[in-house]
């Protein structure tokens, strides 16, 4: 597993759907995953401190986990499959570590609401992940994924083609 950082929450111009990437931690690979707009909304909403009125459903969630004496440890995106995205919540309840079925983008919204690591598993990085040379800001890999799968993931690749990528390195400076 590697743990991950948020990196950006992008709008493809295309059709108008969010994608959230994540960062690997101490290295120059990224993972962009699909998400609606409510659960774009939710993540960004928490990453920029905006106050709201009233709580939100992951808020609720967070409520939930709480005052039924659980915690969340840390979420993991670990699967890839038919273009599907899986993880999971591992929480401890009673001194019980439990794991919790999820969407990554339900996952990553409680992760930032409870300040706990999010991870990917490699196998998840391998067929999904983007290196991006350091100095040019261009994909380098496209990861380890047979003919079928690269099919399924061209949305992906063509979403990844219309960004502008050198601005992510712009932004840490």
């Amino acid at each position: 597993m590697k743990e991950m950082s948020i990196d950006s929450i992008r709008v493809s111009l295309m059709n108008y759907q969010r994608v959230v990437i994540l960062k690997e931690k101490g290295a120059n690979r990224y993972l962009p995953i699909w998400i609606g707009p409510n659960e774009a909304d939710a993540i960004a909403v928490k990453l920029q401190n905006i106050p709201l009125p009233r709580p939100l459903t992951h808020d609720l969630l967070q409520s939930v986990i709480t005052n039924l004496g659980a915690s969340l440890n840390y979420i993991v995106v670990n699967e890839l499959q038919n273009d599907t995205f899986y993880a999971k919540l591992f929480l401890t309840v009673d001194s019980t570590q439990i794991e919790v079925d999820s969407r990554p983008s339900d996952a990553i919204a409680l992760a930032v609401r409870v300040g706990v690591p999010i991870y990917v598993e490699e196998m998840v990085l391998e067929k999904a992940g983007i290196v991006l040379e350091e100095e040019t800001g261009k994909p380098v890999s496209e990861g380890k994924v047979n003919e079928e799968e690269m099919k399924g993931l061209s949305a992906y690749k063509d979403f990844i083609n219309t960004l502008d990528l050198e601005d992510f390195n712009k932004r840490k400076s």
